[in-house]
């Protein structure tokens, strides 16, 4: 390309200021994947404006939890946002998906309350460009689930393990593969759970080695740590 066009390429890097927001731009280069919109909090307006400015330099972007509200304004400017409802994400994808590897990530669920982190963890996954076995519903309270799906488990490189509750799913599964197990915590369970605090602290005294855990319902933090593991 010419100097004009290599500047004008260059001009909103390493961010782009929008006057409420500074958009890293320079994400996707640094570190191969996008700035993710986090949209809770922000204006429908505001989090539309910064879809808008960030498909220009990115081709896959994500936010997070996101309404129904908030999805309609952004589609209303950028037309191909896909809304998924139940993990409470929209994505952009301006090319088709890339399968990066052929390495399998494993989303698992202690029930089916969990779901809605387990599919922000699994469409994460999916747009870094990971192949994603979906095993749902198979807590420890009846644990025979659970091991009628071993083979599944076993095949996969890196496997995410969501629950709520007590969170013993976790310890479970790292005492039957080989492989990374990242636990998610949940916001699932009665009142002595304290909105995922007895799943969280229940995870990080896992007796299973290989067990790392990520925050309360944070199901995209733990598919991008898995997305890079699943790709080195």
């Amino acid at each position: 390309m010419d100097v004009r066009e290599a500047m004008e390429q260059l001009k909103d890097l390493p961010f782009q200021d929008l006057g409420f927001a500074n958009i890293d731009q320079h994400r996707n280069i640094r570190v191969g994947q996008a700035e993710t919109v986090y949209c809770e909090g922000k204006t429908p307006e505001q989090v539309a404006v910064i879809m808008d400015k960030m498909r220009e330099k990115n081709s896959n972007i994500l936010g997070t939890r996101a309404s129904a509200e908030v999805f309609q304004k952004v589609k209303d400017i950028v037309p191909e946002a896909v809304y998924y409802p139940e993990a409470r994400m929209i994505s952009v994808i301006k090319h088709k998906k890339e399968i990066l590897t052929e390495n399998i990530i494993a989303v698992v669920t202690a029930g089916t309350s969990d779901i809605p982190a387990a599919e922000e963890a699994a469409i994460t996954a999916e747009a870094l460009g990971n192949p994603v076995d979906r095993i749902y519903d198979v807590g420890v309270a009846g644990i025979h689930r659970l091991l009628s799906k071993l083979d599944r488990l076993q095949a996969a490189n890196v496997v995410i393990v969501v629950a709520g509750m007590e969170g013993a799913l976790a310890s479970v599964v790292g005492g039957l593969v080989s492989k990374p197990v990242i636990a998610v915590p949940t916001s699932v369970g009665y009142g002595a759970s304290f909105g995922g605090i007895a799943a969280l602290l229940a995870m990080l005294n896992s007796c299973s080695a290989g067990v790392a855990v990520v925050n309360i319902d944070n199901g995209f933090g733990a598919a991008s740590l898995a997305s890079r593991i699943n790709q080195l």
